[in-house]
């Protein structure tokens, strides 16, 4: 009933004025959908009485369930009366500038934070696989440098030309991984400036989670990191251990061809 009054009051307004404010436009859509919710549990009671009054001998047993029918749609139709008699209303939502700002340093973050996660992986699997070539590389000189003077000219040039493969696929590695670092650094500082923006504008918690992450991600990549460094220096000890061998094999060399040499001399 409240809802049939509403929807009078509105109808009784002067021809020409208009509903000025967003409340009378979402309090009249509520009491148009609580008189069709009425109207339709009308229907349903109209429905069963015809049912009703067309059976023209209805045994005790029927006349009992009928009968339940009608006191559930009276039950359904006082539900539903009830429903039209609440005045529903809707939230409205706040629009304010400090509102849509807080919104849209929100947004910024969640942007920076995928880009720093994107970022991150990309130079954590660029510095693992920098990591294995160089290993890979330790192997191949180590075996190389096991071998010397055992293998066939033929075999020994085969291996050097895996060794200078490796050798230029770790190279490409590596300006793979200061590419990425460099796109990481990028990363970073926009979330970092993504968290101070955040702060300023009020998002509390936007700021504290941008900065969580960018906790993470250097804990990360600083574990990375550490990795690629100890391959790095085991590489630089095993190019000192090359040259090493590589003069003590070049003496023994010399000093087997001096004989030959003074036996021509003679």
């Amino acid at each position: 009933m409240q809802a049939v009054r509403k929807c009078a009051q509105c109808a009784t307004r002067p021809a020409g004025v208009l509903l000025h404010t967003r409340t009378d436009v979402l309090l009249l859509r509520t009491n148009m959908a609580a008189l069709r919710r009425g109207a339709a549990c009308l229907r349903f009671l109209r429905s069963s009485a015809s049912v009703l009054i067309n059976k023209r001998k209805p045994t005790v047993q029927r006349l009992g369930g009928w009968t339940d029918v009608v006191r559930t749609s009276i039950a359904s139709l006082s539900v539903g009366s009830g429903l039209c008699a609440i005045p529903f209303t809707q939230h409205v939502e706040n629009l304010s500038h400090d509102c849509l700002i807080k919104r849209a340093a929100s947004l910024v973050t969640d942007s920076a934070s995928t880009y720093l996660s994107q970022t991150t992986l990309a130079l954590i699997d660029a510095l693992t696989d920098y990591a294995k070539a160089v290993h890979t590389l330790i192997g191949l000189q180590r075996r190389y440098l096991a071998s010397l003077g055992k293998l066939t000219p033929a075999e020994e040039d085969s291996i050097w030309q895996v060794i200078i493969g490796q050798r230029s696929d770790v190279s490409d590695r590596l300006e793979l991984c200061k590419r990425f670092e460099s796109t990481w650094t990028n990363a970073l500082n926009l979330c970092e400036m993504a968290a101070e923006a955040a702060y300023t504008s009020g998002a509390d918690q936007a700021s504290i989670t941008v900065r969580t992450h960018i906790n993470l991600a250097q804990t990360q990549v600083s574990e990375v990191q550490k990795i690629s460094k100890e391959a790095e220096k085991k590489l630089a000890e095993a190019k000192v251990e090359e040259i090493e061998r590589m003069a003590e094999y070049a003496g023994l060399q010399v000093d087997l061809e001096l004989p030959e040499a003074y036996l021509r001399e003679d």
